[in-house]
């Protein structure tokens, strides 16, 4: 599929679950498309980065569950933090393990998956609608029951796949893009290249075949279509352009212009406004 037209199937008020995690293999062509469509209202589960940024800054965000929001070198997402500190978003705000566990819940399809992660902190505090369980067996043991994170669509960026939806991930973490597309009714994966199913064998071993096609409903082929996070072994974090982005922040007139220069314009337009194909690639893979 093109962008537009995966994008078009999600309807407003639904729950997206977005793949990757801060600044790495985020799927941020799908994200700009979602940015310029009439979509809103969204519930969007993520391990934030900009992909969050963009959609808080464009008011398509009703309300937000995450682990964190933050573009890595960049700690904190300066459009995040501007939406979350005027109060319009409704918040889940968890720990990155309890996200996990709702998103494996989900998975499972069960309810609820019960976790320590999350106890004696305030993220009971903040999240009241979170309930306890007790262990029916001999320890007794209370635990924090994990809500399912049960998503309408997710979308993930990948390095390569066939066009039955066959996914790999040649990058040295496969985050939880898996689980992302196993809660979700709908699976849009957007990837670097399309190529035949026998060339994903060549390209890697048989575990950086991270989704199979039963995970998969649609492809998306977007070429540095996680720029400006990483989707490495093609390049790194964009540093300078998520400067550029989080400076967008600062005021509604700063927000237009950046939109106008790399949101509302094409895929081939956006690649040109941040220097091309030969300088993205140049970026080395971030070093921690």
């Amino acid at each position: 599929m093109t962008p537009a037209a995966a994008i078009a199937e999600i309807e407003s008020g639904m729950t997206v679950g977005i793949g990757g995690w801060g600044a790495r293999r985020k799927p941020m062509a799908l994200v700009r498309e979602l940015v310029r469509s009439p979509i809103k209202d969204l519930t969007v589960v993520s391990y934030g980065g900009p992909d969050v940024g963009l959609l808080c800054a464009a008011g398509k965000v009703r309300k937000l569950v995450y682990g964190f929001v933050s573009l890595d070198l960049i700690p904190l997402d300066a459009h995040f933090r501007a939406a979350r500190q005027a109060g319009r978003l409704e918040i889940m705000e968890i720990d990155e393990g309890m996200l996990q566990w709702g998103l494996k819940a989900a998975a499972l399809r069960l309810p609820f998956l019960p976790t320590r992660a999350g106890l004696a902190c305030d993220v009971e505090t903040l999240n009241s609608e979170l309930k306890m369980i007790r262990s029916p067996y001999a320890d007794g043991e209370a635990l924090l029951a994990m809500p399912a994170l049960k998503l309408d669509a997710a979308l993930v960026h990948v390095d390569q796949a066939d066009d039955r939806g066959n996914a790999q991930v040649l990058g040295p973490d496969p985050y939880f893009d898996d689980l992302f597309c196993a809660a979700a009714t709908r699976r849009y994966v957007s990837c670097e290249r399309v190529v035949n199913t026998d060339d994903l064998l060549k390209a890697g071993c048989l575990h950086t075949l991270l989704l199979d096609r039963g995970m998969v409903d649609a492809v998306v082929e977007t070429p540095f279509g996680a720029h400006p996070t990483a989707c490495v072994p093609r390049h790194g974090i964009d540093v300078e352009h998520l400067k550029t982005y989080s400076a967008a922040a600062a005021s509604d007139d700063a927000w237009r212009d950046y939109r106008a220069r790399f949101v509302d314009v094409t895929d081939d337009a956006y690649l040109a406004a941040v220097g091309g194909a030969a300088r993205v690639e140049k970026i080395g893979a971030p070093v921690f």
